[in-house]
């Protein structure tokens, strides 16, 4: 018979029965630093995830009872619907030594207190909803330590933790992180370009959003895809203000969420510190942008959304994710006797034949430089291989002795473009 297809859909309050799974449980790693006598010992983690670890049971002391929401075996996306610490409390029974790769957070910001900005050209308030109304500067960040609390238990031992905000909430968010022993990574500054005038006309205008970067303890030992931000970058070093446009009008034909952030500002977030497959976790989901970019770039996700019109907002997103890629792969060979190390010897890509070139992202890009020793190509054998930005870089930190035996050197460019949707 074959095989059935992995389910994709919405279901109840609780999980269908499944089999039990084997659980594949970490051994003790110990982590020890050059010049150091000091070990990191970290506690098992729990690897395997069972979609109903997180289903909140109903009982008396239970306000509001959290379900699983939405399933996706085959791209490993799971939706919960109900309060984030409630649903995070559960977790950590079944996962207390950890089970994400990296959290995001977007936390009410406290500010829907009666003020007014410019939407449209128009006057509007501020208020986005009750759940956004600030109660007092030691209860809101009684709010922010107990969740930041359970998102750093629930991360693996190197796992990181970015937390989005203005100044009304990230000054309390980054003490609760200094409470909590976390390792505070980077200050980011997300710059608006066009960002609504200050009708007061008694502030600045306010043009920026802070992203702190954490990491679980300072015993961790965080990811950073230090290599790919710097292609990303031009072949610079990416610096900690970054210029991106608030979320695009296609990203919200289906719908918005008053404090949505752009599919771009995610995509880098994820790309910076994860790799694919990695497990991923947002507690206030909002419309769903991280679920959005984890199904693009090949993350598992959890997200948790107490809103059920915005938890909707995701399920068509979700739905509306398609992957279209082109891929182009130019080689070049050249000869270490007329080799002359500048970059320009080697010519870029050629454009794509056609008459008409889609819009697309580009989401990898390598250079892969291999070392071959031979009197003639088909005769050749590998000798080294790097993976660098420049053929400059790739023959500097080639070892001498693969230099002497070198005749041949082949640049392989690879670039994944993902085509833009209309």
């Amino acid at each position: 018979m074959p095989k059935k297809k992995p389910s994709t859909k919405k279901v109840g309050a609780v999980a269908p029965n499944r089999p039990a799974r084997k659980t594949k449980r970490t051994s003790v790693v110990t982590l020890s630093r050059r010049n150091s006598s000091s070990s990191t010992v970290y506690p098992d983690y729990d690897a395997t995830f069972r979609p109903d670890d997180a289903i909140v049971q109903e009982g008396p002391e239970v306000l509001q009872p959290s379900k699983l929401a939405y399933r996706d075996d085959a791209r490993g996306l799971y939706l919960y619907h109900g309060d984030c610490l409630e649903v995070m409390d559960h977790l950590l029974q079944k996962h207390p030594g950890g089970v994400f790769d990296l959290i995001f957070a977007d936390p009410p910001y406290f500010l829907s207190n009666g003020g007014i900005t410019c939407h449209a050209g128009k006057m509007v308030k501020v208020d986005k909803g009750e759940w956004d109304k600030s109660r007092g500067p030691e209860e809101n960040h009684n709010f922010n330590h107990e969740w930041l609390r359970r998102c750093q238990a629930l991360l693996k031992p190197n796992g990181t933790l970015w937390v989005s905000g203005t100044h009304h909430v990230i000054f309390s968010v980054g003490y609760a992180m200094q409470q909590l022993g976390m390792k505070l990574l980077n200050q980011v500054t997300w710059q608006k370009p066009n960002p609504p005038p200050n009708l007061a006309c008694r502030y600045f205008t306010h043009s920026t959003e802070t992203i702190l970067w954490a990491a679980k303890n300072e015993k961790s030992r965080h990811r950073f895809n230090y290599t790919d931000m710097k292609r990303a970058n031009a072949g610079k070093q990416m610096k900690d203000v970054w210029t991106l446009t608030a979320p695009k009008p296609v990203e919200k034909t289906l719908g918005k969420h008053p404090t949505q952030k752009p599919v771009a500002l995610l995509e880098r977030i994820i790309l910076s510190s994860t790799s694919p497959g990695d497990f991923v976790m947002d507690p206030f989901m909002g419309s769903g942008t991280t679920a959005v970019v984890c199904a693009l770039l090949a993350r598992t996700f959890v997200g948790i959304e107490r809103d059920s019109v915005y938890l909707d907002l995701t399920f068509r997103r979700l739905h509306s994710v398609t992957f279209d890629l082109t891929v182009r792969i130019h080689v070049f060979v050249e000869t270490q006797n007329d080799l002359e190390l500048v970059s320009d010897r080697i010519d870029p890509i050629p454009a794509m034949s056609t008459e008409v070139a889609p819009k697309t992202d580009c989401i990898f890009h390598e250079f892969k430089f291999v070392f071959l020793s031979c009197a003639h190509v088909s005769q050749a054998s590998v000798v080294h291989t790097t993976v660098d930005v420049s053929l400059q870089q790739a023959w500097a930190h080639a070892p001498d002795g693969k230099k002497r035996q070198t005749t041949h050197i082949v640049r392989c460019e690879t670039e994944i473009l993902r085509v833009k949707s209309h």
